[in-house]
Protein backbone atom coordinates (compact mmCIF):
# COMPACT_ATOMS: atom_id res chain seq x y z
CA UNK A 1 0.00 0.00 0.00
CA UNK A 2 1.38 3.71 -0.50
CA UNK A 3 2.74 5.45 2.58
CA UNK A 4 2.32 8.86 0.83
CA UNK A 5 0.19 11.24 3.09
CA UNK A 6 -3.41 12.06 2.40
CA UNK A 7 -5.09 14.21 4.06
CA UNK A 8 -8.53 13.10 2.67
CA UNK A 9 -9.13 9.42 2.84
CA UNK A 10 -11.77 8.35 0.20
CA UNK A 11 -13.88 5.69 0.29
CA UNK A 12 -15.79 4.61 -2.68
CA UNK A 13 -18.70 1.80 -2.27
CA UNK A 14 -19.79 1.46 -5.82
CA UNK A 15 -19.59 -2.40 -4.98
CA UNK A 16 -22.09 -1.94 -2.04
CA UNK A 17 -24.21 1.37 -2.25
CA UNK A 18 -23.54 1.76 -5.70
CA UNK A 19 -24.77 -1.92 -6.20
CA UNK A 20 -28.09 -0.66 -4.76
CA UNK A 21 -29.22 1.88 -7.54
CA UNK A 22 -31.89 0.82 -9.50
CA UNK A 23 -30.39 -0.67 -12.89
CA UNK A 24 -27.14 -1.43 -11.65
CA UNK A 25 -26.08 -5.16 -11.54
CA UNK A 26 -22.49 -6.07 -11.44
CA UNK A 27 -21.40 -9.44 -12.46
CA UNK A 28 -18.56 -11.01 -9.79
CA UNK A 29 -16.20 -10.53 -13.03
CA UNK A 30 -17.58 -6.41 -13.02
CA UNK A 31 -16.83 -6.22 -9.11
CA UNK A 32 -13.18 -7.27 -9.68
CA UNK A 33 -12.71 -5.18 -12.57
CA UNK A 34 -14.30 -1.99 -10.39
CA UNK A 35 -11.89 -3.04 -7.50
CA UNK A 36 -9.05 -2.68 -9.68
CA UNK A 37 -9.87 0.56 -10.97
CA UNK A 38 -10.42 1.78 -7.89
CA UNK A 39 -7.09 0.50 -6.48
CA UNK A 40 -5.43 2.10 -9.80
CA UNK A 41 -6.89 5.49 -8.96
CA UNK A 42 -5.87 5.60 -5.82
CA UNK A 43 -9.00 5.39 -3.28
CA UNK A 44 -7.93 4.32 0.35
CA UNK A 45 -10.98 1.72 0.96
CA UNK A 46 -13.01 -0.06 -1.21
CA UNK A 47 -16.20 -0.87 0.14
CA UNK A 48 -16.94 -4.42 -1.65
CA UNK A 49 -20.17 -5.60 -0.16
CA UNK A 50 -22.33 -7.70 2.78
CA UNK A 51 -20.67 -10.80 2.51
CA UNK A 52 -24.01 -12.43 4.25
CA UNK A 53 -26.25 -10.85 1.88
CA UNK A 54 -25.63 -13.38 -0.88
CA UNK A 55 -22.93 -15.89 -2.26
CA UNK A 56 -22.11 -13.82 -5.09
CA UNK A 57 -20.62 -11.00 -2.47
CA UNK A 58 -18.61 -13.61 -0.22
CA UNK A 59 -17.51 -15.34 -2.96
CA UNK A 60 -15.85 -11.66 -4.05
CA UNK A 61 -14.19 -11.44 -1.01
CA UNK A 62 -12.54 -15.08 -1.66
CA UNK A 63 -11.29 -13.78 -4.90
CA UNK A 64 -10.79 -10.42 -3.78
CA UNK A 65 -7.79 -11.67 -1.21
CA UNK A 66 -5.90 -12.89 -4.38
CA UNK A 67 -5.95 -9.45 -6.28
CA UNK A 68 -3.01 -7.12 -5.93
CA UNK A 69 -4.16 -4.32 -4.64
CA UNK A 70 -1.31 -1.63 -4.88
CA UNK A 71 -3.16 1.60 -2.97
CA UNK A 72 -6.60 0.75 -1.88
CA UNK A 73 -8.01 -1.80 1.25
CA UNK A 74 -11.22 -3.86 0.63
CA UNK A 75 -13.80 -3.76 3.67
CA UNK A 76 -16.94 -5.72 4.27
CA UNK A 77 -19.92 -4.11 5.17
CA UNK A 78 -22.79 -5.05 7.61
CA UNK A 79 -24.85 -4.01 10.27
CA UNK A 80 -24.38 -4.36 14.46
CA UNK A 81 -25.20 -7.19 16.17
CA UNK A 82 -29.30 -8.09 16.18
CA UNK A 83 -31.34 -7.33 19.15
CA UNK A 84 -31.00 -9.89 22.09
CA UNK A 85 -27.96 -11.89 21.06
CA UNK A 86 -24.07 -11.98 21.57
CA UNK A 87 -21.85 -10.22 18.33
CA UNK A 88 -19.92 -13.34 18.40
CA UNK A 89 -23.07 -15.52 17.78
CA UNK A 90 -24.41 -13.09 15.43
CA UNK A 91 -24.23 -14.99 12.25
CA UNK A 92 -23.88 -11.39 10.24
CA UNK A 93 -21.02 -10.74 12.57
CA UNK A 94 -19.40 -13.82 11.69
CA UNK A 95 -20.09 -13.45 8.07
CA UNK A 96 -17.68 -9.76 7.90
CA UNK A 97 -15.23 -11.77 10.14
CA UNK A 98 -15.59 -14.81 7.12
CA UNK A 99 -14.40 -12.28 4.47
CA UNK A 100 -11.13 -12.16 5.50
CA UNK A 101 -10.85 -8.33 5.18
CA UNK A 102 -8.13 -5.76 6.74
CA UNK A 103 -11.29 -3.33 7.54
CA UNK A 104 -14.86 -3.39 8.38
CA UNK A 105 -18.26 -1.12 7.97
CA UNK A 106 -20.47 -0.95 10.66
CA UNK A 107 -23.71 0.73 10.42
CA UNK A 108 -25.78 1.18 14.10
CA UNK A 109 -28.48 4.19 14.34
CA UNK A 110 -28.27 7.34 15.65
CA UNK A 111 -31.79 8.61 15.46
CA UNK A 112 -34.11 7.26 18.74
CA UNK A 113 -36.80 7.55 15.80
CA UNK A 114 -35.02 4.40 14.33
CA UNK A 115 -34.68 2.67 17.37
CA UNK A 116 -38.02 3.04 18.96
CA UNK A 117 -39.63 2.66 15.02
CA UNK A 118 -37.98 0.67 12.95
CA UNK A 119 -35.36 -1.83 15.63
CA UNK A 120 -38.31 -2.04 18.18
CA UNK A 121 -35.42 -1.57 20.84
CA UNK A 122 -34.65 0.63 23.65
CA UNK A 123 -32.47 3.35 23.42
CA UNK A 124 -30.12 1.27 26.18
CA UNK A 125 -29.89 -1.78 23.84
CA UNK A 126 -29.11 0.28 20.65
CA UNK A 127 -26.46 1.53 22.14
CA UNK A 128 -25.24 -1.93 23.65
CA UNK A 129 -25.50 -2.98 19.94
CA UNK A 130 -23.31 -0.16 18.96
CA UNK A 131 -20.32 -1.00 21.90
CA UNK A 132 -20.42 -5.06 21.93
CA UNK A 133 -20.46 -5.07 18.17
CA UNK A 134 -17.46 -2.67 17.65
CA UNK A 135 -15.21 -3.99 20.69
CA UNK A 136 -15.98 -7.62 19.14
CA UNK A 137 -14.49 -6.95 15.98
CA UNK A 138 -11.24 -4.66 17.49
CA UNK A 139 -10.82 -7.94 19.19
CA UNK A 140 -10.75 -10.00 16.44
CA UNK A 141 -8.17 -7.73 14.79
CA UNK A 142 -10.08 -5.82 12.35
CA UNK A 143 -10.36 -1.48 11.54
CA UNK A 144 -13.69 -0.48 12.07
CA UNK A 145 -15.12 2.19 10.38
CA UNK A 146 -18.72 3.19 12.17
CA UNK A 147 -21.36 4.73 9.74
CA UNK A 148 -23.59 6.63 11.89
CA UNK A 149 -27.02 6.10 10.20
CA UNK A 150 -29.47 8.82 10.14
CA UNK A 151 -27.21 10.88 12.23
CA UNK A 152 -27.72 14.36 11.00
CA UNK A 153 -31.48 13.50 11.58
CA UNK A 154 -30.91 12.35 14.60
CA UNK A 155 -28.59 15.50 15.95
CA UNK A 156 -31.43 17.75 14.57
CA UNK A 157 -34.19 15.84 16.73
CA UNK A 158 -32.36 14.57 19.59
CA UNK A 159 -28.73 15.85 19.86
CA UNK A 160 -28.19 14.27 23.08
CA UNK A 161 -29.00 11.03 21.93
CA UNK A 162 -27.03 11.29 18.75
CA UNK A 163 -24.08 12.16 20.59
CA UNK A 164 -24.16 9.33 23.04
CA UNK A 165 -24.32 7.00 19.86
CA UNK A 166 -21.42 8.41 18.64
CA UNK A 167 -19.67 7.94 22.09
CA UNK A 168 -20.72 4.32 22.60
CA UNK A 169 -18.49 3.88 18.88
CA UNK A 170 -15.46 5.90 20.41
CA UNK A 171 -15.68 3.94 23.44
CA UNK A 172 -15.54 0.49 22.05
CA UNK A 173 -12.57 1.35 20.23
CA UNK A 174 -14.29 2.67 16.46
CA UNK A 175 -11.24 3.41 14.01
CA UNK A 176 -13.47 6.30 12.12
CA UNK A 177 -16.68 7.60 12.98
CA UNK A 178 -18.63 8.34 10.04
CA UNK A 179 -21.71 10.82 10.13
CA UNK A 180 -24.57 9.48 7.23
CA UNK A 181 -26.72 12.34 5.76
CA UNK A 182 -28.61 8.81 5.26
CA UNK A 183 -31.96 10.37 3.76
CA UNK A 184 -30.24 12.97 1.73
CA UNK A 185 -32.36 15.76 2.90
CA UNK A 186 -30.23 18.33 5.25
CA UNK A 187 -28.73 21.35 4.09
CA UNK A 188 -24.91 22.24 4.45
CA UNK A 189 -25.31 25.19 7.14
CA UNK A 190 -26.57 21.63 9.13
CA UNK A 191 -24.25 19.11 7.87
CA UNK A 192 -21.05 21.69 9.16
CA UNK A 193 -22.75 22.62 12.71
CA UNK A 194 -23.14 18.57 13.36
CA UNK A 195 -19.64 17.86 12.19
CA UNK A 196 -18.17 20.87 14.77
CA UNK A 197 -20.18 20.16 17.42
CA UNK A 198 -19.04 16.35 17.04
CA UNK A 199 -15.56 17.63 16.60
CA UNK A 200 -15.49 19.49 20.20
CA UNK A 201 -17.38 16.59 22.39
CA UNK A 202 -14.80 14.07 20.49
CA UNK A 203 -11.45 16.20 19.50
CA UNK A 204 -9.61 12.89 18.95
CA UNK A 205 -11.91 11.17 16.30
CA UNK A 206 -11.37 10.48 12.62
CA UNK A 207 -14.48 12.02 11.40
CA UNK A 208 -16.17 11.12 8.37
CA UNK A 209 -19.02 11.58 5.93
CA UNK A 210 -21.60 9.85 3.89
CA UNK A 211 -23.80 11.88 2.24
CA UNK A 212 -27.01 11.23 -0.69
CA UNK A 213 -27.92 13.04 -3.30
CA UNK A 214 -31.74 13.12 -2.49
CA UNK A 215 -31.76 16.88 -1.69
CA UNK A 216 -29.12 17.52 -5.14
CA UNK A 217 -26.93 18.46 -1.96
CA UNK A 218 -24.25 15.27 -1.76
CA UNK A 219 -21.33 17.15 -3.10
CA UNK A 220 -22.02 20.21 -0.82
CA UNK A 221 -22.40 18.41 1.99
CA UNK A 222 -19.04 16.62 1.78
CA UNK A 223 -17.47 19.34 1.10
CA UNK A 224 -18.93 21.18 4.14
CA UNK A 225 -18.32 18.04 6.19
CA UNK A 226 -14.73 18.37 4.72
CA UNK A 227 -13.94 22.35 5.77
CA UNK A 228 -15.70 21.39 9.14
CA UNK A 229 -13.14 18.90 10.15
CA UNK A 230 -13.86 15.33 8.06
CA UNK A 231 -10.78 14.13 6.69
CA UNK A 232 -12.45 10.50 5.66
CA UNK A 233 -15.24 10.83 2.92
CA UNK A 234 -17.16 8.34 1.30
CA UNK A 235 -19.41 7.88 -1.96
CA UNK A 236 -19.24 6.71 -5.37
CA UNK A 237 -16.79 7.26 -8.37
CA UNK A 238 -19.29 7.82 -10.88
CA UNK A 239 -22.16 9.18 -8.65
CA UNK A 240 -24.75 6.49 -8.69
CA UNK A 241 -26.69 4.92 -5.21
CA UNK A 242 -29.46 4.11 -3.72
CA UNK A 243 -32.47 6.25 -4.79
CA UNK A 244 -30.81 9.29 -6.41
CA UNK A 245 -27.41 8.66 -5.91
CA UNK A 246 -24.40 9.18 -3.18
CA UNK A 247 -21.61 11.90 -3.43
CA UNK A 248 -20.02 11.98 -6.81
CA UNK A 249 -16.58 11.25 -6.26
CA UNK A 250 -15.56 12.25 -9.64
CA UNK A 251 -16.75 16.20 -8.52
CA UNK A 252 -15.71 15.81 -5.11
CA UNK A 253 -12.09 14.82 -5.20
CA UNK A 254 -10.49 17.65 -7.92
CA UNK A 255 -12.36 20.16 -5.62
CA UNK A 256 -10.68 19.00 -2.44
CA UNK A 257 -7.06 18.74 -4.15
CA UNK A 258 -7.67 21.32 -6.54
CA UNK A 259 -9.58 24.07 -4.69
CA UNK A 260 -8.97 22.89 -0.81
CA UNK A 261 -5.14 21.68 -1.31
CA UNK A 262 -6.26 18.77 0.76
CA UNK A 263 -4.97 15.70 -0.89
CA UNK A 264 -6.98 12.41 -1.46
CA UNK A 265 -5.04 10.50 -3.91
CA UNK A 266 -1.83 9.41 -4.47
CA UNK A 267 0.35 12.22 -6.37
CA UNK A 268 0.04 12.37 -10.06
CA UNK A 269 -3.14 10.20 -10.28
CA UNK A 270 -5.66 13.08 -10.21
CA UNK A 271 -5.24 13.21 -14.25
CA UNK A 272 -6.29 10.49 -14.96
CA UNK A 273 -9.89 10.59 -12.75
CA UNK A 274 -11.81 11.01 -15.85
CA UNK A 275 -10.98 7.55 -17.68
CA UNK A 276 -11.31 5.73 -14.95
CA UNK A 277 -14.34 7.29 -13.63
CA UNK A 278 -15.83 6.15 -17.66
CA UNK A 279 -14.29 2.62 -17.24
CA UNK A 280 -16.25 2.15 -13.69
CA UNK A 281 -19.54 3.48 -15.66
CA UNK A 282 -19.11 1.45 -18.91
CA UNK A 283 -18.86 -1.38 -16.39
CA UNK A 284 -21.98 -0.70 -14.66
CA UNK A 285 -23.35 0.46 -18.10
CA UNK A 286 -24.37 3.91 -17.49
CA UNK A 287 -23.56 7.19 -19.18
CA UNK A 288 -21.57 9.72 -17.85
CA UNK A 289 -23.80 13.16 -17.67
CA UNK A 290 -22.05 15.30 -20.57
CA UNK A 291 -22.24 18.27 -17.81
CA UNK A 292 -20.66 16.80 -14.81
CA UNK A 293 -18.11 18.47 -12.78
CA UNK A 294 -14.69 18.54 -13.91
CA UNK A 295 -15.19 15.46 -15.83
CA UNK A 296 -17.78 15.62 -18.40
CA UNK A 297 -17.68 16.21 -21.76
CA UNK A 298 -19.19 19.86 -21.62
CA UNK A 299 -17.15 20.85 -18.33
CA UNK A 300 -14.54 22.81 -20.36
CA UNK A 301 -16.78 23.62 -23.76
CA UNK A 302 -17.10 27.60 -24.63
CA UNK A 303 -19.73 28.25 -26.78
CA UNK A 304 -19.89 32.28 -26.84
CA UNK A 305 -18.33 34.43 -28.85
CA UNK A 306 -16.87 36.44 -25.79
CA UNK A 307 -16.39 33.78 -23.68
CA UNK A 308 -14.01 32.11 -26.44
CA UNK A 309 -12.53 35.24 -27.01
CA UNK A 310 -11.54 35.71 -23.28
CA UNK A 311 -10.44 31.96 -22.80
CA UNK A 312 -8.00 32.39 -25.76
CA UNK A 313 -6.51 35.44 -23.60
CA UNK A 314 -6.39 34.37 -20.66
CA UNK A 315 -7.53 30.87 -19.52
CA UNK A 316 -8.93 32.35 -16.15
CA UNK A 317 -11.52 34.33 -17.54
CA UNK A 318 -13.93 31.52 -17.93
CA UNK A 319 -12.43 28.30 -16.27
CA UNK A 320 -12.18 27.82 -12.85
CA UNK A 321 -9.38 25.26 -13.21
CA UNK A 322 -7.04 23.98 -15.71
CA UNK A 323 -8.71 21.31 -17.69
CA UNK A 324 -5.51 18.82 -17.93
CA UNK A 325 -5.20 18.70 -13.84
CA UNK A 326 -8.29 16.12 -14.44
CA UNK A 327 -7.36 14.42 -17.79
CA UNK A 328 -10.29 16.72 -19.63
CA UNK A 329 -9.29 19.10 -22.16
CA UNK A 330 -10.71 22.56 -24.04
CA UNK A 331 -13.43 22.59 -26.84
CA UNK A 332 -14.05 25.44 -28.35
CA UNK A 333 -17.73 25.25 -29.92
CA UNK A 334 -18.51 26.27 -33.73
CA UNK A 335 -21.77 27.72 -33.29
CA UNK A 336 -23.27 31.13 -35.24
CA UNK A 337 -23.08 32.80 -31.80
CA UNK A 338 -19.60 31.59 -31.22
CA UNK A 339 -17.82 34.22 -33.34
CA UNK A 340 -14.33 34.27 -35.14
CA UNK A 341 -11.85 33.17 -32.15
CA UNK A 342 -13.36 29.96 -32.02
CA UNK A 343 -12.89 29.37 -36.17
CA UNK A 344 -9.59 30.68 -36.05
CA UNK A 345 -8.60 28.16 -32.97
CA UNK A 346 -9.77 25.38 -35.06
CA UNK A 347 -8.54 26.57 -38.55
CA UNK A 348 -5.07 26.99 -37.20
CA UNK A 349 -4.40 23.33 -37.26
CA UNK A 350 -4.92 22.98 -40.40
CA UNK A 351 -3.56 26.30 -41.51
CA UNK A 352 -1.46 27.87 -38.22
CA UNK A 353 -0.85 31.49 -40.13
CA UNK A 354 -4.57 32.40 -40.73
CA UNK A 355 -6.09 35.23 -37.96
CA UNK A 356 -9.58 36.67 -37.18
CA UNK A 357 -9.34 39.22 -39.62
CA UNK A 358 -8.33 36.69 -42.44
CA UNK A 359 -10.39 36.70 -45.63
CA UNK A 360 -10.67 33.01 -44.83
CA UNK A 361 -11.89 33.52 -41.38
CA UNK A 362 -14.64 36.11 -42.02
CA UNK A 363 -15.81 33.96 -45.07
CA UNK A 364 -16.39 31.02 -43.03
CA UNK A 365 -18.27 33.02 -40.04
CA UNK A 366 -20.28 34.30 -42.64
CA UNK A 367 -20.92 31.07 -44.19
CA UNK A 368 -21.78 29.30 -40.38
CA UNK A 369 -24.69 31.76 -40.08
CA UNK A 370 -25.82 31.15 -43.37
CA UNK A 371 -25.91 27.40 -42.88
CA UNK A 372 -26.87 27.25 -39.21
CA UNK A 373 -30.17 29.29 -40.59
CA UNK A 374 -30.84 26.44 -42.78
CA UNK A 375 -30.35 23.78 -39.85
CA UNK A 376 -26.81 22.68 -39.82
CA UNK A 377 -25.09 22.55 -36.10
CA UNK A 378 -21.43 22.15 -36.44
CA UNK A 379 -20.21 22.08 -32.59
CA UNK A 380 -21.39 18.63 -31.89
CA UNK A 381 -20.08 17.81 -35.66
CA UNK A 382 -16.18 18.69 -35.61
CA UNK A 383 -15.10 16.38 -38.48
CA UNK A 384 -17.79 18.25 -41.04
CA UNK A 385 -16.75 21.29 -39.53
CA UNK A 386 -12.91 20.48 -40.49
CA UNK A 387 -13.88 19.22 -44.01
CA UNK A 388 -15.88 22.38 -44.61
CA UNK A 389 -12.74 24.39 -43.31
CA UNK A 390 -10.62 22.65 -45.73
CA UNK A 391 -13.32 23.26 -48.45
CA UNK A 392 -13.18 27.20 -47.86
CA UNK A 393 -9.21 27.22 -47.80
CA UNK A 394 -8.78 25.32 -51.26
CA UNK A 395 -7.50 21.99 -49.98
CA UNK A 396 -9.97 19.82 -50.38
CA UNK A 397 -10.18 17.79 -53.02
CA UNK A 398 -13.12 14.65 -52.83
CA UNK A 399 -11.16 11.33 -53.03
CA UNK A 400 -14.36 9.93 -54.18
CA UNK A 401 -18.17 10.56 -55.47
CA UNK A 402 -21.48 8.90 -55.19
CA UNK A 403 -22.60 8.31 -58.85
CA UNK A 404 -25.80 6.91 -57.91
CA UNK A 405 -27.76 5.29 -54.59
CA UNK A 406 -30.88 3.68 -54.26
CA UNK A 407 -32.30 2.04 -50.56
CA UNK A 408 -35.21 0.14 -49.81
CA UNK A 409 -36.84 -1.31 -46.77
CA UNK A 410 -39.35 -4.03 -46.86
CA UNK A 411 -40.92 -5.81 -43.57
CA UNK A 412 -41.02 -9.61 -44.54
CA UNK A 413 -43.61 -11.54 -42.43
CA UNK A 414 -41.23 -14.11 -41.22
CA UNK A 415 -38.26 -13.61 -38.56
CA UNK A 416 -35.92 -11.77 -40.85
CA UNK A 417 -34.28 -9.19 -39.43
CA UNK A 418 -32.32 -7.26 -41.41
CA UNK A 419 -34.71 -5.74 -43.92
CA UNK A 420 -32.90 -2.96 -45.76
CA UNK A 421 -31.62 -2.74 -48.92
CA UNK A 422 -29.12 -0.31 -50.19
CA UNK A 423 -27.56 -0.15 -53.74
CA UNK A 424 -24.49 2.10 -54.38
CA UNK A 425 -22.38 3.01 -57.28
CA UNK A 426 -18.78 4.86 -56.98
CA UNK A 427 -16.42 6.87 -58.67
CA UNK A 428 -12.96 6.69 -57.55
CA UNK A 429 -10.27 8.63 -59.65
CA UNK A 430 -11.62 7.12 -63.39
CA UNK A 431 -12.74 3.77 -61.64
CA UNK A 432 -16.51 2.50 -60.89
CA UNK A 433 -17.82 0.49 -58.44
CA UNK A 434 -20.41 -0.82 -57.53
CA UNK A 435 -22.12 -2.56 -54.55
CA UNK A 436 -24.80 -3.96 -52.35
CA UNK A 437 -25.56 -4.27 -49.13
CA UNK A 438 -28.27 -5.28 -46.30
CA UNK A 439 -29.06 -3.73 -43.27
CA UNK A 440 -31.84 -3.57 -40.14
CA UNK A 441 -32.49 -0.41 -41.22
CA UNK A 442 -31.67 1.60 -44.09
CA UNK A 443 -28.68 4.00 -42.53
CA UNK A 444 -26.92 0.63 -41.61
CA UNK A 445 -27.67 -0.78 -44.84
CA UNK A 446 -26.64 2.22 -47.07
CA UNK A 447 -23.46 2.81 -44.76
CA UNK A 448 -22.50 -0.82 -45.48
CA UNK A 449 -22.72 -0.68 -49.38
CA UNK A 450 -21.05 2.87 -49.38
CA UNK A 451 -17.97 1.07 -47.10
CA UNK A 452 -18.13 -2.17 -49.35
CA UNK A 453 -17.97 -0.44 -52.86
CA UNK A 454 -14.69 1.86 -51.44
CA UNK A 455 -13.15 -0.58 -49.43
CA UNK A 456 -11.18 -1.96 -52.66
CA UNK A 457 -10.03 1.30 -52.93
CA UNK A 458 -9.47 2.30 -49.15
CA UNK A 459 -8.60 -0.80 -47.68
CA UNK A 460 -8.03 1.48 -44.08
CA UNK A 461 -12.49 1.97 -44.22
CA UNK A 462 -12.47 -1.95 -43.12
CA UNK A 463 -12.16 -1.28 -39.81
CA UNK A 464 -14.49 1.96 -39.61
CA UNK A 465 -18.06 1.63 -37.74
CA UNK A 466 -20.97 3.48 -36.93
CA UNK A 467 -20.99 4.41 -33.28
CA UNK A 468 -23.79 6.54 -32.87
CA UNK A 469 -26.90 7.78 -35.02
CA UNK A 470 -28.94 10.81 -34.10
CA UNK A 471 -31.65 12.39 -35.69
CA UNK A 472 -33.58 15.80 -35.12
CA UNK A 473 -36.63 17.56 -36.58
CA UNK A 474 -35.18 21.03 -37.47
CA UNK A 475 -38.70 22.36 -38.23
CA UNK A 476 -41.77 19.91 -36.73
CA UNK A 477 -44.40 22.54 -38.15
CA UNK A 478 -43.95 21.48 -41.30
CA UNK A 479 -44.81 17.90 -39.92
CA UNK A 480 -43.49 15.29 -42.86
CA UNK A 481 -41.81 17.90 -45.16
CA UNK A 482 -39.73 18.97 -42.64
CA UNK A 483 -35.93 19.12 -42.87
CA UNK A 484 -34.06 16.54 -40.50
CA UNK A 485 -30.62 17.12 -38.66
CA UNK A 486 -28.60 13.92 -38.48
CA UNK A 487 -25.62 13.34 -36.46
CA UNK A 488 -23.60 10.10 -37.00
CA UNK A 489 -20.47 9.35 -34.86
CA UNK A 490 -18.06 6.93 -36.03
CA UNK A 491 -15.20 5.12 -34.99
CA UNK A 492 -11.82 3.79 -36.27
CA UNK A 493 -11.12 1.47 -32.89
CA UNK A 494 -8.82 3.83 -31.60
CA UNK A 495 -10.57 7.32 -32.19
CA UNK A 496 -13.97 8.80 -32.89
CA UNK A 497 -15.77 11.53 -34.84
CA UNK A 498 -18.37 13.21 -35.46
CA UNK A 499 -20.11 14.44 -38.41
CA UNK A 500 -23.64 16.31 -39.77
CA UNK A 501 -26.14 16.03 -42.62
CA UNK A 502 -29.38 18.15 -43.35
CA UNK A 503 -32.22 17.64 -45.45
CA UNK A 504 -35.77 17.25 -45.96
CA UNK A 505 -34.72 13.43 -46.84
CA UNK A 506 -33.47 11.20 -43.57
CA UNK A 507 -31.42 9.31 -46.11
CA UNK A 508 -30.02 12.10 -48.02
CA UNK A 509 -29.14 13.57 -44.90
CA UNK A 510 -27.85 10.57 -43.60
CA UNK A 511 -25.78 10.23 -47.18
CA UNK A 512 -24.28 13.66 -46.60
CA UNK A 513 -22.96 13.10 -42.96
CA UNK A 514 -21.78 9.63 -44.08
CA UNK A 515 -19.74 11.03 -47.02
CA UNK A 516 -18.33 13.42 -44.97
CA UNK A 517 -17.31 10.86 -41.98
CA UNK A 518 -15.46 8.82 -44.57
CA UNK A 519 -13.62 11.38 -46.16
CA UNK A 520 -12.71 12.98 -42.97
CA UNK A 521 -11.02 9.76 -42.08
CA UNK A 522 -9.33 8.88 -45.52
CA UNK A 523 -7.85 12.58 -45.26
CA UNK A 524 -6.53 12.15 -41.83
CA UNK A 525 -5.26 8.77 -42.51
CA UNK A 526 -3.24 9.81 -45.71
CA UNK A 527 -1.82 13.28 -43.74
CA UNK A 528 -0.78 10.52 -41.26
CA UNK A 529 1.16 8.45 -43.56
CA UNK A 530 2.91 11.38 -44.70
Amino acid sequence: MSSEKIDIEILDTTLRDGAQSEGIVFSLRDKLAVAETLDELGVMWIEAGNPGSNPKDLEFFRLAANLKLKNSRICAFGSTRKKGIRAEDDGMIRSLLDAGTEGVVIFGKSWDLHVKEVLHASDEENLAMIGETIAFLKSQGRIVIYDAEHFFDGWACNPGYALSTIRAAVKSGADRIVLCDTTGSNFPELISSAVKNVMENFPDIHAGIHAHNDSGLALANSLAAAQAGCNHVQGTLVGFGERCGNTALAALIPSLELKLNLRCLPRGNLIRIGELTRRVAEIANVIISDDMPYIGAHAFSHKAGMHTDGILKTSRSFEHVEPQTIGNERRLLISEIGGRAAIVERAKKIEPALHKDHPVIISLAEKLKKLEAEGWAYEGADASFEILIRRELGRYTPLFSIVAYRVMSEHPAGDTIECSHAWVKVLVGEQHEIAAAEGVGPVGALDGALRRALTRFFPGLAKVRLEDYKVRVIDGKDATDARVRVLIESTDGQRSWNTVGVSADIIDASRAALVDSIEFMLINEAENRN
